[in-house]
């Protein structure tokens, strides 16, 4: 049975981003235009079984899970009795919209891992995905708790750019078919590869990029100085780079396709020639001591390609805080 979440994936996140799980795969996507005044949402926790109940209503909306794959209602009872976290966007006592995270342990310390973050499709015009996760860093770092963590799908752009240049995560792990290789979510027909994400809460990085300062002149200017270990070939086709060459370097970049679900719809073997190439880069240059610390949408005009930004170091030297 899968338990997940993917960005807002919510839709931006889900797998926060993000098989669920990954918070990433919100699926948060374009606004969408509606008629009339936009409704009052309220951000709050969910606190009864009706709240949690609506968990599955979501879910598969959002991810088009089957039964099994979904929160069963009695584990999200126990995992808030426990005291992890459960925000919800509500549209009068409608859910619309939620943010599930739950205590874990990493580098000897205490930590959240945002698990799913979804958004219903005709809500996604709101910035509800940006608001639940602002409300899961409230409520953790009431805790005392300093670090959350989630996993996204690396080929998904927009969750990419929402968590990068948007929340200002890095990230230092990247895991192969971390769901495994099959779930029943339409969202994952190509494998469930993640980049495990690091959000040091109260960090300079994090308040910056929550107050809409980013750093997207600095990382293309960068970009322009690299010749990507994946590039995003006129073909259409991810290139190659000579790979010791690359990683010679203090940085490197990795592009991908500016909209992967088009890909996977009409070119599925396109689609897992891009997991694979990006795979072999991802891999290879966390090994050699790289971690991925930018994202950039759109480098090369409107259409363009998206492409990470990776940097030799640890995480505890890109951000002090840690």
């Amino acid at each position: 049975m899968l338990y997940t979440m993917c960005l807002f994936g919510a839709g931006l996140l889900r797998g926060d981003c993000q098989a669920r799980g990954t918070e990433m795969e919100t699926r948060e996507g374009p606004a969408m235009m509606t008629r009339g005044a936009a409704p009052q949402i309220a951000i709050r926790d969910l606190k009864s079984i009706d709240d949690l109940s609506q968990l599955k209503v979501v879910e598969k909306e959002v991810w088009g899970m089957a039964d099994e794959d979904t929160l069963p209602l009695t584990l999200g009872i126990a995992c808030k009795a426990v005291g992890n976290i459960f925000v919800g966007a509500f549209d009068k006592d409608k859910l619309v919209g939620f943010a599930f995270g739950f205590l874990g342990r990493e580098h000897g310390q205490t930590t959240i891992h945002s698990h799913m973050l979804a958004v219903l499709d005709s809500y996604r015009h709101l910035d509800l995905g940006s608001r639940l996760k602002q409300a899961q860093r409230e409520r953790a770092m009431a805790m005392g708790v300093r670090e959350m963590t989630w996993t996204y799908d690396p080929l998904q752009s927009r969750n990419a750019h929402f968590n990068f240049s948007k929340l200002g995560v890095v990230s230092e792990t990247y895991k192969v078919d971390f769901y495994g290789p099959v779930t029943s979510s339409m969202l994952h027909r190509n494998g469930t590869d993640r980049l495990w994400v690091r959000w040091i809460l109260n960090s300079r990085r994090v308040r910056d990029r929550l107050a809409g300062k980013n750093a997207r002149a600095e990382t293309l200017d960068a970009m322009r100085l690299l010749a990507p270990l994946v590039r995003f070939d006129p073909s259409g086709k991810p290139g190659r780079a000579d790979l010791a060459e690359s990683l010679a370097r203090q940085r490197v970049s990795i592009e991908i396709p500016g909209d992967i679900l088009e890909v996977e719809r009409t070119d599925m073997g396109l689609a897992r020639e891009w997991r694979d190439a990006t795979r072999w880069a991802f891999r290879e240059a966390v090994k050699a001591g790289f971690i991925v610390a930018e994202f950039c949408r759109s480098i090369r005009g409107q259409q363009g390609p998206g492409a990470y930004l990776l940097q030799r170091g640890t995480v505890s030297e890109f951000i002090p805080e840690v």
